[in-house]
């Protein structure tokens, strides 16, 4: 098990087309500092923000992965994501000079052997996502279901399963990212013959080619329908197989179409930004499905239950005074005291418990605990301020619950108790939707955790 943070010794630079957009990219995975994960930077494009490699900024996954943050978009990225997995990698820097990562010849084994030697450990240890309780995704439309157990390291399994006669049933197994640079990387990506033209016809695979796919041909075809596929990749001829595989390719293994689903899988389950503990069991996976798992265990990641630093001897960000100029409530239902951290996508605010709370009057008043729905509330309003915060006239809006989800109250909060409120968005703010994960400490002990939604509106 890989104990400390690795990166590049040195840059590394890949030069090929983009299997949709058809356009020549280079693309340089640089080293960088630890804790900073896997980004992407356009350099063809001045100004624009850099995209960190995360399932919230998963946009489409049609016929692969494309992440967009603001103006920054780049497609294709599971097969380099996937490189990195097998290499260990925790912190890269990707530059690259076109919207789309270039396709190679269809797998990853290029991106492997070039950087292979050249990763080196860092000094900050690695922090995993240790998988505590199942967790699943249906797609019911494709029969797709992947489930992760828990387990004290990865192992994934996947079976695939198109109804096809070429390729039948097929699986694919690995219980180690060592494993998959041998055994994935090399593994090239598929289409079926049947699918070629109407792909083209919307403006996809334009840098297709036989070199860099497996097409499968799953019936008879005529020699015209071969020469008219021949003319799209720019072939001046094609081998036809009545059913098999076009053009004769020798397979690399002989379920290497599993075993790409499988590469796949490892390179959008990247996007949860941290290594994985855990079993996975993967049947017909895609891109959507991989994303939107990948997806959930981002919120895991969001809620990991680590009590904020509090002194309180420094000077709060906002004392109650500039809070009163954010949030509309009062006391006595003025829940938060002071805000000591915030970012663009978290806050972390504190609320000190009196014996003098006006709800201790009639709430067990023998015997006094702070009501739980007032707890979310004040949860509720810390994540307010990180909402209005970013608007200009936050005094002109307030914000209303939509929805509560998973609310759990671990322990009675008390008088002489201090809650530690730590809160962060599970999406981007769009269209004033707000989303969040919420917690309560107290110590570093984890008092209440929910999940939040509001809406942000204009007061009348």
């Amino acid at each position: 098990m890989q104990i400390f943070q690795r990166t590049l010794t040195e840059k590394v630079t890949f030069t090929g087309k983009g299997l949709h957009t058809g356009l020549t990219v280079e693309m340089t995975i640089c080293p960088a500092e630890a804790n900073h994960g896997i980004k992407f930077q356009r350099v063809d494009l001045e100004g624009q923000p850099i995209l960190s490699a995360l399932a919230d900024y998963v946009t489409d996954t049609a016929r692969g992965t494309t992440l967009v943050y603001k103006n920054t978009q780049v497609s294709t990225v599971e097969h380099v994501m996937a490189s990195l997995f097998c290499l260990g990698i925790d912190n890269a820097l990707i530059q690259i000079n076109a919207p789309e990562a270039p396709i190679m010849d269809g797998s990853a084994r290029e991106y492997v052997e070039k950087m292979t030697g050249k990763a080196v450990d860092q000094a900050e240890k690695r922090v995993y996502l240790e998988i505590t309780e199942k967790v699943t995704f249906r797609d019911k439309k494709k029969n797709t279901e992947i489930t992760i157990y828990p387990d004290d390291h990865f192992s994934a399994n996947v079976q695939i399963d198109f109804g096809s006669k070429v390729l039948g049933c097929q699986y694919a197994a690995i219980s180690s990212a060592e494993e998959a640079a041998t055994e994935i990387a090399p593994c090239r990506t598929f289409v079926f013959f049947h699918e070629l033209e109407f792909l083209r016809s919307k403006n996809l695979i334009k840098g297709g080619d036989v070199d860099n796919a497996l097409v499968i041909v799953e019936k008879h075809v005529t020699q015209d329908d071969v020469n008219r596929i021949a003319d799209i990749f720019n072939k001046p001829s094609l081998s036809r197989l009545d059913e098999g595989y076009l053009n004769n390719v020798e397979l690399r293994f002989v379920n290497e179409p599993a075993r790409h689903k499988m590469l796949d899988l490892i390179g959008d389950l990247m996007l949860v930004g941290m290594p994985i503990k855990g079993k996975i069991i993967a049947t017909r996976p895609g891109h959507y499905a991989n994303t939107e798992l990948a997806k959930e265990l981002r919120k895991a990641v969001r809620k990991g239950a680590q009590a904020p630093a509090y002194d309180p001897n420094v000077e709060p960000l906002y004392d109650i005074n500039r809070i009163k100029n954010i949030l509309p409530h009062r006391p006595p239902f003025l829940l938060v005291d002071k805000i000591i951290h915030m970012t663009e996508e978290s806050v972390v605010g504190v609320k000190s418990v009196t014996m003098n709370e006006p709800f201790f009057v009639g709430h067990f008043p023998d015997e006094p605990v702070m009501p739980g729905v007032l707890v979310v509330e004040a949860m509720a309003q810390c994540g307010g301020i990180l909402a209005l915060s970013s608007l200009p006239d936050p005094e002109n809006y307030s914000t209303y619950f939509l929805k509560i989800d998973g609310v759990k109250f671990k322990k009675k909060i008390v008088p002489g108790d201090t809650l530690i409120f730590k809160l962060k968005l599970i999406e981007p703010i769009r269209r004033g939707l707000v989303h969040m994960s919420a917690q309560a400490f107290v110590g570093n002990t984890l008092v209440t955790e929910s999940d939040l939604l509001a809406q942000i509106v204009k007061n009348k």
